[in-house]
């Protein structure tokens, strides 16, 4: 087990530091959710306006931009990195196909592995919500003996599914009929808004099953 910083460690701010980061700062905080959306914006309406090429020389240059921009202000680099090779692997399947379609294939793919992935771990009772959020606060998996807590991550699990299969779906179809300007669109508006309403589902699940929880530990 890995041992806390000893308790006089403090934050600038008087409060004790967290020895694991939140998912919103494993993210790069609220500057680097958005951050990781200005290529995908800036492909969508480049190419609408002009076209491919130019979509794709705008998204690889936003997203260089957008990891030049948190070095200088010495931020956490690791979301600009994940985002610009993405954006690159992107790129590079849109260049090679020559559609603008192929440019949200990986993200699509990403979604239906993610939704897979919840989906199972429902079903053999080890839900993923509950696994993720306490695998990176670094708190362990007892929550799972606990029958509301468990119930509480396999309700958020099965949110995070159906957020992930609305995607595949919308998404998938939208990318057959080649329909490129809504696709981006979809893309742009099933992304950080659907996850904003799983992450209030789960937070909503876990807090009722604690309140109900806590008459039976007092």
């Amino acid at each position: 087990m890995i041992a806390g910083p000893p308790p006089d460690h403090q934050a600038g701010d008087g409060r004790p530091q967290r020895e694991f980061p939140t998912m919103l700062e494993q993210m790069g905080g609220v500057q680097g959710v958005v951050a990781s959306t200005i290529p995908v914006v800036v492909f969508v309406v480049v190419n609408v306006v002009f076209a491919l090429q130019a979509a794709l020389i705008a998204a690889l240059a936003s997203g260089v931009a957008v990891a030049v921009w948190r070095i200088v202000r010495r931020q956490q680099l690791q979301p600009a990195v994940s985002g610009l090779f993405a954006v690159g692997v992107a790129a590079f399947l849109a260049y090679r196909t020559g559609e603008a379609r192929a440019f949200y294939l990986p993200g699509l793919l990403f979604s239906g592995a993610l939704g897979l992935a919840f989906l199972v771990s429902v079903l053999v009772r080890w839900p993923l919500a509950g696994v993720v959020w306490h695998g990176i606060n670094g708190d362990g998996q007892s929550w799972r003996q606990d029958p509301r807590m468990l119930r509480a991550y396999t309700l958020a699990s099965i949110l995070w599914t159906v957020v992930f299969a609305a995607r595949v779906v919308v998404q998938g179809l939208l990318y057959n009929a080649d329909q490129e300007t809504w696709l981006g669109i979809a893309r742009l508006a099933m992304g950080y808004p659907l996850v904003g309403v799983a992450l209030l589902g789960t937070v909503w699940a876990v807090r009722r099953a604690r309140r109900a929880a806590s008459p039976s530990t007092t």
